[in-house]
């Protein structure tokens, strides 16, 4: 047999040739392409009636399919952002299309972005959302929301909360990456949010369910105990609180900042949804609330279940809350700092002016704001109606002093017809109202199983065509949330609502007792509305979806060479191919290696790492790529390790080599021809 040969020759590298073919074969690919799509199709290749009439389709499936079917290599108009649900992710669709093309890893470890499995930046992401008590590693992801200027949608950040464990998220749409999660301080759940205020000043979360609550300390988890008896209501109402928290956002580091945050507390109420006003509502947040009653519950001891005991009243509260007014007291010095974040009382909140309420009808799940920032609209799950209020009514009536007196906690309550401007009787089960760009409003209606088309009222509409049903939609099966292009801003776009459906009966197969979510999309822009597409989310239960126009989303392809992920700044230990090197030293009084490696298609440098049992590893691994798509990743056989590195990123890797072996390393992300020859060595010497 002949001897095989080393370095055989002076030609093209291997590296070399595979990037000219590589090259020239998508440019070939491209060229071919090119020539096809400008020749006319034979007739003969276009049996459009033939194949029509063997799938059984109607006209409208096929003008259905023609406005959502998007051929490869070109764009949707707008990006939705879903929240995942018990997934703990969100998720990336473009519109009309409905391709699925992001899973954002957010409050749960993702393995293909290497999210939380070995890469030292995003494990101290997942980290920094611990409540101090246990690591924390799911989220119930409930509502996103984008960053604003002057109140529209600007396409830089995303926010989003999780409902289980009072968190909030960070991800920048530079990279569709989270850059931070937080624990807010005193607060257990968190369904409220996020929103942000006009200009992104403060991202705003309210609380779910009440705090158990020291008027001392606040809460803290693991350590707040109060007495909580069923049958002695004053325990809930002596011992809970509710909370809204503003958020400070530092929009040049692209972090929340605690030390200039702020909350207030409210009543043991359970808050829900919350909304920040722009126009004549600036300066203005809207909460709603539900069990006013503060019933608890235990229904095996005698005491009515909280079905029944939460909606004994006929009236709930809408929360309104003066948040320029609540940044002056801080300023002033008005609060208490109770764990790390500046806390407005109650009493001081009522006192002050900042917190009035509205009677609203019970059991209300939905917020949301016309595009002038002048109606605030509400719907009651329990009530066929939406009702609207005026933020100038709110504003007239406070000063007129038109209450019907106060609630418990001293807070006072507008009269209901001083501040509710109409009422449209929708259908059944209301829950939330999206806005377009011609003055319509559209309401989920969870039982009826459809979508409300309405006009506002002046100056959208006029007369007898304001405050006026004018369509409705069947959807499948019981709709929650509902999205429309940039809704809830002063510039919605209109053209598109997508239903956010809890169950899909007979829209799929058949895959077992637990079935998906099913949205679907729906086509506004003629009289009548028409459903173009269902499609299931198999991943959670998503909550809330915001969508904005496509094109202010300006995300990088590449990072610039030796990019730290997590501030887009130059990584420290960021190196170029030919200083890969392996250093002995001590990290923390430890023996530790560290290496610094590069990876290009398709080899890994180093690729062999000798080390000790017990060694503390630190790996500065940067992906000298420069061309979009070229990521590799890395994966330790064996230590549950795998980081994503993305075109010109720089990740650390960091673990204890803490058992004897030799275990094969490699890119686990397909890159190349020789993508399988990307590998190489961890020998872990045992201990001596």
């Amino acid at each position: 047999m002949a001897a095989r040969r080393r370095g055989a020759g002076k030609g093209v590298s291997r590296r070399d040739f595979i990037t000219l073919a590589g090259g020239a074969a998508v440019g070939a690919a491209i060229g071919y392409t090119a020539f096809k799509l400008t020749q006319p199709a034979p007739a003969a290749e276009l049996p459009y009636q033939e194949i029509i009439q063997a799938r059984g389709l109607t006209p409208e499936d096929v003008e259905a399919a023609l406005k959502t079917y998007l051929p490869g290599g070109r764009q949707d108009e707008f990006i939705l952002f879903a929240s995942g649900g018990h997934s703990g992710q969100v998720l990336v669709f473009g519109i009309p299309s409905m391709k699925l093309y992001r899973v954002i890893g957010v409050f749960t470890p993702e393995p293909w972005q290497g999210y939380g499995y070995g890469a030292k930046e995003t494990m101290e992401v997942l980290k920094g959302g611990n409540n101090g008590v246990r690591e924390l590693t799911w989220g119930d992801v409930h509502h996103p929301e984008i960053s604003r200027t002057n109140g529209e949608f600007d396409g830089e950040w995303l926010f989003v909360n999780d409902k289980a464990n009072g968190r909030v998220a960070v991800i920048s749409l530079k990279d569709f990456e989270t850059k931070q999660i937080v624990k807010i301080p005193n607060m257990q759940s968190q369904h409220g949010g996020a929103f942000v205020t006009p200009n992104t000043e403060y991202v705003v979360v309210g609380s779910q369910y009440p705090t158990p609550w020291d008027p001392d300390k606040g809460y803290i988890p693991g350590e707040t105990y109060v007495e909580l008896d069923p049958k002695d209501p004053d325990t809930l109402k002596n011992n809970f609180r509710g909370l809204i928290a503003f958020l400070r956002f530092d929009r040049e580091r692209g972090r929340i900042d605690l030390s200039r945050s702020f909350e207030i507390e409210l009543p043991p109420y359970w808050q829900d949804l919350v909304v920040v006003g722009w126009g004549p509502s600036d300066g203005m947040a809207f909460i709603n609330s539900f069990n006013t009653e503060m019933a608890v519950g235990d229904v095996l001891n005698g005491v009515p279940a909280l079905e029944v005991g939460s909606a004994e009243y006929d009236y709930d509260f809408l929360h309104i809350v003066f948040w320029k007014k609540a940044e002056q007291l801080i300023q002033q010095g008005m609060y208490r700092e109770l764990n790390g974040v500046k806390v407005i009382s109650l009493e001081d909140a009522v006192r002050e002016g900042i917190l009035y309420f509205a009677p609203e009808p019970k059991s209300p799940h939905g917020v949301d704001i016309a595009p002038r920032g002048d109606y605030i609209v509400v719907s009651g799950k329990l009530e066929p109606s939406a009702t609207v209020y005026s933020a100038d009514a709110i504003k007239n009536a406070i000063q007129a002093g038109d209450f019907e007196g106060r609630d418990d906690f001293g807070v006072p309550i507008l009269k209901f017809d001083k501040v509710k401007v109409a009422q449209v009787e929708l259908g059944l089960g209301p829950l939330h109202t999206e806005f377009d760009d011609k003055g319509y409003a559209y309401t989920s209606l969870f039982i009826d199983n459809a979508i409300a088309k309405w006009t506002l009222g002046p100056p959208y509409f006029e007369g007898d065509d304001a405050w006026k049903v004018v369509d409705k939609v069947t959807i499948h099966y019981n709709i929650g949330h509902l999205a429309a292009p940039e809704s809830n801003s002063p510039a919605p776009k209109g053209k598109y609502v997508v239903a956010l459906n809890k169950w899909s009966i007979d829209r799929f197969p058949v895959l077992g007792p637990l079935k998906p979510q099913n949205f679907q999309l729906i086509d506004i822009t003629g009289e009548k509305m028409k459903v173009l597409l269902d499609f299931p989310i198999g991943i959670g239960e998503p909550h809330y979806a915001k969508i904005i126009d496509i094109n202010k989303i300006k995300a990088l392809e590449v990072y610039p060479p030796g990019t730290d992920p997590l501030t887009f700044e130059p990584h420290p230990h960021a190196i170029q191919p030919g200083e890969e090197r392996i250093e002995r030293t001590t990290i923390d009084g430890r023996p530790a290696t560290v290496v610094y490696g590069t990876l290009i298609r398709s080899t890994i440098t180093p690729d062999f790492i000798r080390v000790r049992q017990g060694d503390l590893v630190r790996m500065y691994l940067t992906n000298v790529e420069t061309t979009p798509d070229a990521t590799h990743g890395f994966s330790i056989c064996e230590y549950n390790i795998n980081a994503s590195i993305e075109p010109g990123e720089t990740v650390t890797i960091e673990f204890v080599a803490d058992k004897p072996g030799v275990y094969a390393f490699y890119c686990t992300e397909f890159c190349s021809p020789l993508h399988l020859e990307m590998a190489g060595w961890l020998v872990v010497e045992p201990r001596g």
